[in-house]
């Protein structure tokens, strides 16, 4: 089958607006922002080039304050009172510590997802600041889960140095980004030699007290940096661009602050104060035709193909899993690397459950009330289907999150608590009509494998070979069960409409 294009995975099948035939996400793309989402700039570039600096002095804090555990997000937002939280995956509550305390953090068994910092700085008040790890350490799938939170946030701040350059990971990153909503600030600090001019660009020259011309090392490298961005990426012409000398910082923050307001606007109109069929009577078509074998139909067709396609995305994990712990990360870097694969796992089987449902619900229901399906009939029709699977025994055990143990197995915890210590970027309450569907690794992993008796590469292949097989059987199985509770839900729902010859959501 040949591959379809990226899918857009912010614009989930229940947001505002048209809905309309999307193609199966086969894989992570850059997401598009909702109503619902908070607005949000995410921080990200090379490692040494003094990205925690900007952004303490941004915030006109401590750089220590800003300081995780290494591979985890910071979250920076506003509190009247300075807190910091640990979200560590399982864990039922985040595990809280001294805010004023300038250091990673506690010890604990694995690195946490996502480190919250809430304070009463006038900067977040306007917008979520969001730290990512290096783009280096990230890897294809922690790339994949950096681009669906930027797409989310809306703004991506990219950080580098005079003396570094963009290498393939980093241009891939941005071209991702041109020609979406996406927007793009880029800051420019000094490098280990100071301000330096790119070979092969052009000095850009001003007249000095004499009358001569001189040159500006500043403006030379920005422009430097500018120039091999866009014969790479054309596409982000319109990125701003500030060095980071006096005076840059303030004009960073203004752009960022002019951004936040612009976009804060244009969010709230994104959804309308009522969407039509949102209210009123909704009658059944004279001849409905027999949706309630379609349905039965679609729903294991649907099943399936996720089923297959998590299936050969394990398979193609394994490779690279193996190709790592032999040429790369080794033994010690193994729960890292496979904790980074499952965040994009997560994150894609959640966007094929909600899109098949989608696909479910439009079928189903506009055989009965016809196609396409107004907005407010069909969220009328999501909210009714949603709380049928939570009010069903089943349909509860579908809100939990998995972890993989160090003996290779897999267990969970259920609730919205446990789900949200999974999350590397915070999301808001959902209105899909099932939960997300989330895998991280246990500490026991992180303790297992970084013991100095544990670093025998034929061992770890053999753990990650089977790890990767209860995963694949336990989301088979937990796919399953979800369309299963929705087809009865579903089913419930507009048996009674039919019944009634009306919505009665």
């Amino acid at each position: 089958m040949k591959p379809g294009p990226l899918h857009h995975l912010g614009t989930p099948d229940d947001a505002a607006g048209p809905h309309g035939r999307r193609p199966f996400p086969e894989r992570l793309g850059v997401s598009s922002t909702s109503a619902r989402e908070p607005v949000a700039v995410v921080a990200a570039g090379p490692a040494d080039a003094g990205r925690t600096g900007v952004l303490a002095t941004l915030l006109e804090l401590d750089s220590g304050l800003l300081a995780v555990p290494s591979g985890s997000w910071l979250v920076a937002r506003h509190s009247a009172e300075p807190t910091r939280a640990a979200y560590v995956p399982g864990y039922r509550t985040p595990h809280s510590y001294r805010p004023d305390l300038p250091a990673a953090g506690p010890a604990l068994a694995r690195p946490p997802r996502r480190v919250e910092l809430s304070l009463p700085q006038p900067l977040v008040k306007r917008f979520v600041l969001v730290d990512t790890p290096d783009i280096a350490t990230l890897g294809p799938a922690g790339c994949g889960v950096l681009r669906d939170a930027v797409g989310r946030a809306g703004a991506l701040l990219f950080v580098i140095a005079a003396d570094q350059s963009f290498t393939a990971a980093e241009l891939t990153l941005l071209s991702d980004l041109a020609g979406t909503p996406v927007r793009v600030f880029f800051a420019v600090t000094p490098g280990a030699d100071g301000w330096a001019a790119g070979e092969g660009t052009a000095a850009v020259r001003g007249s000095g007290e004499s009358g001569d011309s001189v040159v500006d090392p500043v403006t030379v490298t920005v422009e430097a940096h500018r120039a091999a961005l866009l014969a790479a990426v054309p596409g982000l012409a319109d990125a701003g661009w500030f060095p980071m000398v006096t005076g840059g910082e303030a004009d960073l923050r203004r752009a960022l602050v002019d951004w936040a307001s612009g976009e804060e606007l244009r969010r709230g109109s994104l959804e309308p104060p009522e969407l039509p069929g949102e209210r009123g009577r909704v009658p059944v078509l004279a001849e409905p035709g027999e949706w309630s074998e379609q349905l039965d139909r679609q729903a294991r067709t649907a099943a399936r193909s996720i089923r297959q396609h998590l299936a050969l995305e394990l398979a193609n994990m394994h490779m690279r899993l193996v190709q790592e712990i032999v040429f790369g990360v080794g033994c010690a870097g193994l729960p890292q690397l496979l904790d980074r694969e499952m965040a994009a796992l997560s994150l894609l089987a959640t966007a094929q459950c909600d899109h098949h449902v989608g696909e479910l619900v439009d079928d189903a229901a506009g055989r009965l009330f016809g196609a396409p399906l107004p907005q407010g009939i069909r969220r009328r029709i999501d909210t009714a289907v949603r709380w049928s699977v939570l009010d069903d025994p089943t349909g509860q055990e579908l809100e939990r999150a998995f972890l993989v143990t160090s003996a290779a197995g897999v267990t969970s915890l259920t609730g919205a608590a446990a789900i949200d210590m999974l999350s590397a970027y915070p999301a808001p309450p959902r209105t899909a009509v099932l939960p997300p569907v989330v895998v991280a690794l246990s500490g026991g992993c992180w303790q297992h494998w970084r013991s100095p008796g544990n670093n025998d590469p034929s061992a770890a292949r053999a753990w990650a070979q089977r790890a990767l097989r209860e995963i694949e059987l336990e989301l088979s199985r937990e796919v399953a069960r979800r369309f299963e509770a929705v087809r009865l839900s579903l089913g419930t729902v507009l048996s009674d409409a039919a019944e009634h010859g009306i919505l009665l959501a």
